[in-house]
Formats: structure tokens, C-alpha cells, sequence
């Protein structure tokens, strides 16, 4: 008899059933690398990852991922061909296998039951409804900031992770820094004596961009998913600056202008800085010097 019950992970009890009668016909000799002896992370310990949006930001994300030792990246979606193809591109080159799938809709990546945990550095008009949906499939998520674009979202994104008791964070990697994180210890031990005003600068909307840029012709959706970009967000007809992220931060309808995009870095060192993490503002108003916040 056993003093304790055996110890088995989520990886190992879903996929024992579906592999055992493969390992009675495998050969009795197992490399190394699959048993994690190598340094490699087992596979039954490793965080199956699926990453969505990998442009701009998500490029370099997802390649920080790709060199955690245990994660392996199976899926990746893009709206954009050229991006899906050298992102599996890079997946299968770091797992040693073409294994990696390409998806042009988030929805069916997030619908595979494998997948762990995704990655979420779309346009910021996708991260609130992304995140939701991923919580309702189980998956864990990191998502690029803002992780939304107003209360109500927030609201509702903390409440869908509440229910799926699966983990949210946000990329604010500000709070990772140690310059950052000295300020606000700084500001936080009383040395700067007591704090009366905060002021946060995270850049405003820029005039010349509040309307739509000129329409272009629009590629083939095989090349482009133009109406999967938009997502959520009002319609407006193609133009490929805004693929490449341009006036996400200046405005021009899409989101929030700068105070969602550097807002959300700004706005928190305040709130981390006042120790008010658990808070929100009661009230908000702009400076109106006639210069952009």
C-alpha cells in the first residue's frame, strides 16, 4: 500500500487513455529529451501555448516566449498571411517538428482543447473580447495593454476570470522594471513626503488623424482578413497603415488614442506609486492648455 496517492498533472491524466496503447508498441528505448533529462522541460510539464496576433508588439513577444524553456507553441493566428507563415516558421524551428498549425480566426485556436494558455497582441480593439472568449475555453492568457477600452469591459473581463478560475495578466511590463519599481517604492516610503497630485502624461489624440485614413484596395481575404482585423470594432474600410499599428496611439476612431495605449503604462505607475492598485479614479478631466495629454 501507498503512504500517499500518486501524484498525476492535468497533461498526464488527459492524455494517458489516448497514448497508452501507443506506448505499449513503442520501442523500449526513450531518448533522453522526452524524459526532461537533457535539461528539456518533459512534455507533460510544458505550457502548450497558442499565440494570437503576432505583428508589430506581438512579434516580439512571441519570441520571448518561444524561449521559455517550457512552453511550446503549437498554434498561431494572424489576420495577415505573411505574419502567420513566419511565426510557424519560427515555432517549428524551436520545437524541431512543422507540428505548428496556422489559423486566420482566434476563434477556432482557442477552441482546441490542447492549448494551455494564449498569447493575445492583437489591435487593442480585440483584447477585451479575445480575453473573454479565451476564459470561457479554459485557457489562460497573457494580453499586450490596454487589456480594454473602458469600465464596462473591465468589468466583465475580471468577472469571466473570476469564473473560470484561470489566470489574466495584463502586459504592463513596467511593473517589471527595476527603475520603475524604485520610483514607486520611492514615492511609497514617505521619503518624497506626502503625495497631493499625480499627474500622468500619456499623450492625447492627435487632430489630424480624428477621422478615417483614405480607403485602399482591399486584398484577397486569404491574404488579409480585413473584416477578422476590425473584429469588434465599428467598421472602415481598408487602409494597410492601420495594420501596421498606426494611430492606435493617435486616435483616429480606433480605441482609445494615447490614453488607452500609453495611458494604461502611465496611469498605472500612479496608481502603483499612491498604492492604489485595488482603486480607480472618481473622477477624470484633461488639462486644457491647449497642448495633448
Amino acid at each position: 500500500m501507498r503512504d500517499k496517492p500518486v501524484q498525476i498533472n492535468r497533461r498526464q491524466f488527459l492524455k494517458g487513455a489516448a497514448t497508452a496503447g501507443a506506448l505499449l508498441a513503442a520501442p523500449l528505448v526513450i531518448p533522453s529529451r522526452a524524459l526532461g533529462r537533457d535539461g528539456a522541460v518533459a512534455p507533460s510539464e510544458r505550457i502548450i501555448l497558442g499565440a494570437i496576433g503576432i505583428g508589430n508588439r506581438g512579434s516580439y513577444v512571441f519570441q520571448c516566449f518561444l524561449q521559455e524553456p517550457d512552453v511550446q507553441c503549437v498554434a498561431v493566428c494572424d489576420v495577415r498571411a505573411v505574419r502567420r507563415d513566419a511565426a510557424k516558421k519560427a515555432a517549428d524551428a524551436r520545437n524541431g517538428n512543422t507540428d505548428c498549425v496556422t489559423y486566420r480566426d482566434l476563434r477556432e485556436l482557442l477552441a482546441r482543447p490542447d492549448i494551455d494558455a494564449v498569447m493575445i497582441a492583437t489591435g487593442p480593439n480585440w483584447h477585451a473580447t479575445a480575453s473573454i472568449l479565451a476564459s470561457r475555453y479554459g485557457k489562460d492568457v497573457y494580453c499586450e495593454k490596454p487589456s480594454t477600452k473602458n469600465i464596462a469591459q473591465s468589468l466583465a473581463l475580471a468577472e469571466a476570470f473570476r469564473r473560470s478560475g484561470g489566470i489574466f495578466q495584463a502586459g504592463t511590463q513596467r511593473r517589471s522594471l527595476p527603475n520603475f519599481a524604485f520610483a514607486a517604492e520611492l514615492a511609497q516610503s514617505g521619503k518624497l513626503g506626502k503625495l497631493k497630485t499625480l499627474y500622468a502624461h500619456p499623450g492625447g489624440l492627435d487632430p489630424r488623424m480624428s477621422g478615417w485614413l483614405p480607403a485602399q484596395p482591399e486584398p484577397p481575404k486569404e491574404q488579409v482578413d480585413w473584416d477578422m482585423y476590425l473584429g469588434p470594432a465599428a467598421w472602415r474600410p481598408y487602409n494597410r497603415a492601420l495594420l501596421d499599428g498606426f494611430n492606435f496611439e493617435k486616435g483616429g476612431g480606433m480605441v482609445g488614442g494615447g490614453c488607452l495605449e500609453w495611458g494604461s503604462h502611465c496611469v498605472d505607475l500612479c496608481q502603483w506609486a499612491n498604492q492604489a492598485d485595488d482603486t480607480a479614479p472618481v473622477e477624470y478631466y484633461p488639462i486644457e492648455d491647449g497642448q495633448a495629454r
